[in-house]
């Protein structure tokens, strides 16, 4: 039975011809660079460390492979947006997030992470364009930091604004809420637990 809190770091690759042989199940992790992709990663996977958290945006620089289990994998994209690195990295960053996403075979789901403050950007919308009809789960993730009203307002817009190309989620890796949903919907990406 596969679980997410068997994720072992397998490589990080700078190209995606770089990564393991395209075979199997892989779910990707994607988002902008402050948007806490490492934070619902780590959540998931129940390991506080597995993926690099930082008070700096756009740690993640590579493709970050972590296996599951015989040809089942996760999948961490570099961060684009907003980072402290140089306009033509943080370019780098986003081409390799969508060159990956296009074309990957193995490729079973990809998980958004957006901050639900900040609704999706054209980054985001840019990501989502390259493999229409892949699963698509966004967390909108930092949910605990507005009130009630205000998560109602933006999820409404958010959901406007994704006009049915994916699953929303409200998702928070400080409180734990969406956690255990979010987990589900990866592991059903991979093929069921």
């Amino acid at each position: 039975m596969t679980s997410l809190a068997d994720a072992a770091f397998l490589m990080g690759a700078p190209r995606v011809r770089d990564l393991p042989p395209d075979t199997g199940a892989e779910v990707a992790f994607a988002g902008r660079s402050n948007a806490g992709k490492s934070s619902a990663l780590n959540a998931l996977t129940g390991r506080s460390s597995l993926a690099r958290v930082s008070k700096t945006p756009g740690r993640t620089q590579q493709l970050n492979v972590f296996v599951l289990g015989p040809a089942l994998r996760l999948v961490d994209l570099p961060g684009y947006g907003y980072a402290k690195v140089p306009h033509a990295l943080r370019h780098g960053f986003a081409a390799l997030a969508s060159d990956y996403v296009a074309a990957r075979q193995s490729l079973r789901g990809l998980v958004l992470v957006a901050d639900i403050r900040q609704g999706l950007k054209d980054e985001d919308h840019g990501l989502l364009a390259r493999r229409p009809g892949l699963p698509v789960l966004v967390l909108l993730s930092k949910v605990d930091k507005l009130n009630r009203a205000e998560r109602d307002r933006r999820w409404r817009e958010i959901t406007a604004d994704l006009s049915g190309r994916a699953t929303l989620l409200s998702f928070s890796a400080h409180t734990g809420e969406g956690v255990a949903a979010a987990r589900a919907a990866v592991l059903d990406f991979l093929g069921g637990p």
